[in-house]
């Protein structure tokens, strides 16, 4: 805790990147773990059932897993999430960085978060282009419609699907002009997120994980643990 801290004290510009392990701890379910939704039994595996072209051919067996397993409505930012808000609010933390879907980031009061794997509080009207919150989603019996009739897509990123280029540069920029960038709850498995680690410059690659990745043996510093506990647990003055 004590080199964290130090870290954190030193450091004016950080960017922190996160992935499911950071919500995990808010009772959200990641995909990768042992208990994770890779390892859980369905008719279709979940690889195929958040893919573009299996939403579009079988919307309702899609729905059927979103709003059960990717919809978390009632979850709450965990210490993490608080932690790097406060961050935030100090001056120190410059942007958060997330693979996560959830918003818990912006509940806990984070200003500047890029999704890049959109959000499910984000879903437009395929047909005309409506907006539709979260909410209605989960309330939707079936296939969610819009009112003129057409079928509502999440504003996620889907496998088949590319990444929102605006966010993905705005990550590239703000992850290259970091002192110090924090990486934490991801198994940095996914690309092309996972690559964005590499436009770091700095000399303080900071990684906070349970389990090892592949980027561990390229890390200044090297966390196992709780991301909650541990940066929770960071002072900020």
């Amino acid at each position: 805790m004590a080199t964290l801290q130090e870290l954190i004290d030193g450091s004016n510009a950080i960017v922190f990147f996160g992935g499911a392990g950071v919500s995990t701890e808010s009772g959200i379910p990641d995909f990768r773990s042992t208990d994770g939704l890779y390892n859980q039994q369905y008719a279709y595996p979940p690889e195929t059932i958040v893919s573009h072209s299996f939403f579009l051919e079988n919307p309702s067996a899609f729905y059927d897993f979103y709003k059960t397993k990717m919809l978390a409505l009632d979850a709450q930012p965990n210490a993490a999430h608080r932690k790097l808000a406060e961050l935030e609010r100090a001056g120190k933390l410059i942007c958060v960085i997330t693979q996560n879907i959830d918003g818990l980031h912006q509940l806990a009061g984070s200003k500047n978060v890029l999704e890049l794997h959109g959000s499910v509080h984000r879903n437009h009207c395929m047909a005309c282009g409506r907006s539709y919150d979260a909410a209605y989603i989960a309330a939707a019996e079936g296939i969610p419609r819009c009112t003129c009739g057409g079928m509502i897509k999440p504003d996620v990123v889907l496998y088949e699907e590319g990444l929102d280029e605006h966010i993905l540069n705005e990550s590239i920029r703000a992850i290259s002009e970091a002192d110090l960038l924090l990486v934490g709850g991801t198994s940095l498995s996914v690309y092309p997120a996972a690559g964005l680690i590499t436009y770091y410059q700095g000399q303080k690659l900071t990684l906070i994980n349970r389990t090892p990745t592949p980027y561990d043996s390229r890390a200044d510093y090297l966390f196992r643990g709780s991301i909650g506990a541990l940066l929770g647990a960071v002072q900020v003055s």
